[in-house]
């Protein structure tokens, strides 16, 4: 674990499937992989159910190959009164582990709901 990038959240292998046109990994797919991990790290903040409202930046570094495994980083960069945003970076590990490559990174927002689906406050620190 990288103290500036956060706690791993998750670690997957992209399939076969998963390739675009190009023989790379579809962007689509990274991006659900960051937002599952984005909501695990703002769910624990929240203690409950959050939705994904805003993806403020995004950037692609480099392309995600068949074989990578990805591991995604996550961790909280600021907290609003019903909102986190939560940094993630994704990397991958290469060649049986001897090259690591930053793959992605952005900020995801998420808003704390409650049971009617609409948005709270998030509790205390």
């Amino acid at each position: 674990m990288s103290d500036m990038r956060g706690e791993v959240i998750l670690r997957v292998v992209p399939r076969p499937a998963d390739i675009n046109s190009n023989g790379h990994i579809f962007g689509g797919w990274v991006l659900s992989q960051m937002d599952i991990a984005g909501g695990i790290v703002a769910g624990r903040i929240a203690k409950g159910a959050v939705a994904t409202v805003a993806i403020e930046s995004m950037k692609f570094i480099s392309p995600i190959l068949l074989g990578d495994l990805v591991s995604v980083y996550a961790h909280a960069e600021r907290r609003g009164r019903t909102s986190v945003a939560i940094r993630i970076d994704v990397v991958a590990t290469r060649g049986g582990g001897a090259e690591t490559v930053d793959l992605t990174s952005g900020v995801f927002t998420f808003v704390a709901l409650d049971e009617n689906h609409r948005p709270r406050l998030l509790p205390d620190a």
